[in-house]
């Protein structure tokens, strides 16, 4: 064979594999992706007389669009339906979040319905089905409370107040803080870039003295409150995709009440962007799905209206169901 014969036929070979490989990609492919994920937000209880004319249950609209700012869209999960219709729609979400408010943590039935998704939850991800959950100031004190099989709550006091975290070392290896810039981790420990608004919480104390708290969750940040009670803030699963935090990540973005001293700096911004962005990353992983796209259409928020409140609430807008 001559040289120039050689050449081509070297050159036909290598187009060949080429062509092989992009027709046949390698079984070591990145894991499933999701990209039109579905998260739950159970409906509060309302318990403020202002707001019972309009519904007995709600969603603050600055939740929604703090999902939907991270490329999510949502369902509004009413809390009376049967335990059957939850399991139903338990396999059709990517994640679910618990928001904040003011109801029984162990009796009510904002507590029963996440109960019933916790343990969900627990035995998708136990078998491999990744499911994750958040929760946001009630929302990280039921969490403890489902975890833990008890009420620890006590009084710390952090009412309308912007803080900084206090990161333990823990905080640098989470997954939540994971893709953080070096510039907001440290403006998050001197800047008051989270909006505080409980009475109540998990002191530092009770939960390194709880067993299954502090084995089943990371502590990544404390506060102390207004009567010098060191309470836990953020909080990470360590083996489940489970979620915490006290303070309120949705209002540096969405909420704009003079008299409450929402965080609204260009790092109070960030860290509400990129904390969207990381859980709706997580429902990416989930898989479940609708039935059919009818199914789906119905069963998100787009087919409600919120009210505008911003004149008797602190919210700007209210989902009422």
């Amino acid at each position: 064979m001559s040289q120039t014969g050689f050449l081509t036929y070297l050159c036909l070979f290598i187009a060949c594999c080429v062509g092989y490989s992009e027709a046949f990609p390698s079984k070591l492919s990145q894991e499933a992706v999701n990209d039109r994920p579905v998260i739950g937000v159970l409906t509060q209880i309302v318990s403020d007389d202002v707001m019972k004319p309009f519904g007995r249950t709600y969603i603050p609209a600055s939740y929604v669009k703090y999902l939907e700012s991270g490329g999510s869209r949502v369902m509004p999960i009413r809390l009376t339906l049967t335990t059957a219709e939850y399991e139903n729609i338990f396999k059709k979400i990517n994640g679910l979040l618990f928001i904040g408010g003011a109801v029984d943590l162990e009796t009510s039935d904002f507590a029963r319905v996440a109960k019933i998704f916790y343990r969900l939850a627990l035995m998708a991800n136990d078998a491999g089905d990744f499911f994750p959950i958040w929760g946001t100031c009630m929302g990280l004190q039921l969490l403890t409370v489902l975890v833990a099989g008890e009420n620890l709550l006590t009084d710390t006091l952090a009412e309308n107040v912007a803080l900084p975290l206090n990161l333990t070392t823990e905080a640098h290896s989470s997954r939540m803080f994971e893709g953080f810039p070096d510039k907001l981790m440290t403006a998050l420990t001197q800047e008051p870039l989270t909006g505080n608004f409980h009475h109540f919480g998990v002191t530092v104390q009770n939960f390194q003295e709880n067993k299954k708290l502090n084995s089943f969750f990371s502590l990544l940040s404390t506060n102390v409150a207004e009567n010098g009670a060191h309470f836990i803030s953020t909080i990470e699963g360590k083996r489940y995709p489970f979620y915490g935090v006290q303070w309120h990540p949705e209002v540096n973005r969405f909420q704009w009440d003079r008299k409450k001293n929402y965080p609204h700096s260009a790092h109070a911004v960030q860290l509400s962007s990129l904390l969207a962005e990381f859980f709706v990353d997580e429902g990416r992983r989930s898989l479940h799905r609708f039935d059919n796209p009818e199914e789906e259409a119905s069963s998100l928020i787009y087919s409600y209206t919120p009210v505008y409140a911003g004149n008797f609430t602190g919210y700007e807008q209210i989902y009422f169901f």
